[in-house]
């Protein structure tokens, strides 16, 4: 959860801050201060600077970094840790820099660090091309890419920090870098998938990608007295499915739909989240095996738009409810790491209006075999598939039963899990999993190193913290 620093007026901001600066009390600090993750309105911070532009970004560092004060960045404000507003902390707010660009001629996309999936998806099929990133529009780009990326196009493009081809950064003293391939290159190792511990990005240029306008997506709802028997069959189906195919599976409570038997709502179902970005014409013939896995309650796959696609999960993600998230890299989709998953859905603490999904993601394809695993730091290495368990409710005096179901289930998966992870689908769960997310102990080291070259003091803390190499 979002750590606390000493409470601090900061009467002495620069006064070359152009921005907007926001303290408590003022109009626009709650909601200002409002984040993805809503256990981190119950503290707020000392001072929220919101920058207009990367001037701005630089006199705030430059004044945290005279000061030695610890700074926290707000991005897309999506992070479950509830990072970006920890309790009595400086802020630097960037989600007032949201512009999106695209040169369809070269095919480069340049984004702002406030801008949302969303929007840069929108911008991006303004001229037939994406991105690959995530799976729900409200997130924030930057933190995203940052920590690895990865969605319905990582089998056939790769993680988003594949597609990552430069970033502009701000330093803690102030000072303006860009890190691409020749150019800080080892700055630009670190970016992908080391997260925000560098420095504060400013910008951030992708390689986007011929997809859509028209793609074939949607659901395939079984009953959950078939999961095991679906899931089993597509461990070994997934085998020789096709790039083109994107593919989420969620054990989740069934909506309220009309073409579903009334018995079954808001029951656990197991629902494929199907995005085949192939020629529409094609797509027949890689989604009936889908739907053949067993008898689905409802098939509601059809031809629709990228965007479209790329938002199906967003009515699971609201904003600003108190939240957790468990996650880890499976090398198999084996029946005991299945039958783990199933048995603790039956112990959910859920009460009317909680929403859970617990999702396993289908890796393999060009993020499992076309980069290798020391070129970027997001770690990938022997994973063939990703689970993850997302819980969210409103009342505070639920939060111990869902951290403990979820400590639990965590525990529950680790004989069946790899060791390195994807750090942005799991709650911060300490010093050795934070070692060990990013892959082997060298690529620890080589984080340490770069850390130490440009945050020494470790003023950037609030994150999935890197601790700085030292001489010791």
């Amino acid at each position: 959860m979002s750590a606390s620093t000493e409470p601090r007026t900061h009467s002495d901001f620069p006064a070359d801050f152009r921005g907007t600066i926001l303290r408590p009390g003022d109009d626009e600090y709650d909601t200002a201060r409002a984040l993805y993750q809503g256990r981190a309105a119950d503290e707020g911070p000392a001072l929220i600077a919101r920058c207009s532009d990367e001037d701005d970004v630089a006199a705030v560092l430059r004044y945290a970094s005279a000061h030695n004060v610890p700074v926290a960045v707000r991005g897309g404000g999506h992070g479950s840790d509830g990072y970006a507003m920890p309790g009595g902390a400086l802020v630097v707010d960037l989600s007032g820099m949201r512009s999106v660009t695209v040169d369809p001629q070269t095919r480069v996309v340049r984004a702002q660090p406030g801008v949302k999936l969303g929007e840069m998806d929108a911008a991006a099929q303004e001229h037939g091309l994406a991105v690959p990133a995530g799976t729900v529009s409200s997130t924030g780009v930057a933190g995203l890419t940052l920590g690895g990326g990865i969605g319905y196009l990582m089998r056939r493009y790769g993680a988003t920090v594949d597609n990552l081809l430069a970033c502009d950064m701000i330093t803690v003293d102030g000072r303006k870098v860009r890190a691409d391939a020749t150019e800080n290159p080892e700055l630009f190792w670190a970016l992908r998938g080391g997260g925000g511990n560098f420095g504060v990005v400013t910008s951030l240029e992708y390689r986007a990608h011929p997809v859509g306008p028209e793609v074939v997506a949607g659901k395939l709802i079984f009953p959950i007295d078939q999961a095991a028997e679906v899931l089993g069959k597509l461990a070994v189906h997934g085998a020789t499915a096709p790039r083109e195919l994107g593919l989420l599976v969620a054990i989740a409570d069934a909506p309220p739909l009309p073409m579903l038997p009334e018995d079954v709502h808001g029951k656990p179902v197991l629902i494929l989240v199907v995005v085949y970005t192939g020629e529409p014409d094609t797509a027949d013939e890689v989604v009936r095996p889908l739907a053949e896995l067993g008898r689905p309650l409802a098939d509601l796959v059809g031809r629709t738009t990228w965007v479209q696609a790329n938002s199906m999960l967003d009515a699971v993600a609201p904003y600003g409810m108190r939240m957790n998230l468990r996650g880890g890299y499976l090398p198999a989709l084996t029946d005991d790491a299945v039958d783990v998953l199933l048995e603790h859905v039956a112990t959910l603490p859920a009460n009317p209006g909680d929403i859970y999904s617990i999702n396993i993601s289908f890796m393999g394809g060009a993020i499992s075999e076309d980069v290798d695993e020391d070129a970027t730091a997001f770690s990938r290495a022997g994973a063939a598939w990703l689970w993850e368990a997302i819980c969210k409710w409103d009342a505070p005096e639920s939060d111990a039963s869902y951290d403990q179901w979820a400590t639990t289930l965590t525990e529950a998966m680790q004989p069946h899990a790899l060791t390195n992870g994807y750090a942005n689908l799991s709650d911060d769960l300490g010093e050795e999993w934070r070692r060990g997310v990013h892959g082997s102990e060298a690529k620890h080291q080589r984080l340490r190193a770069v850390k130490a070259a440009f945050d020494p003091q470790n003023l950037l803390r609030f994150n999935k913290n890197i601790a700085p190499a030292t001489s010791d």
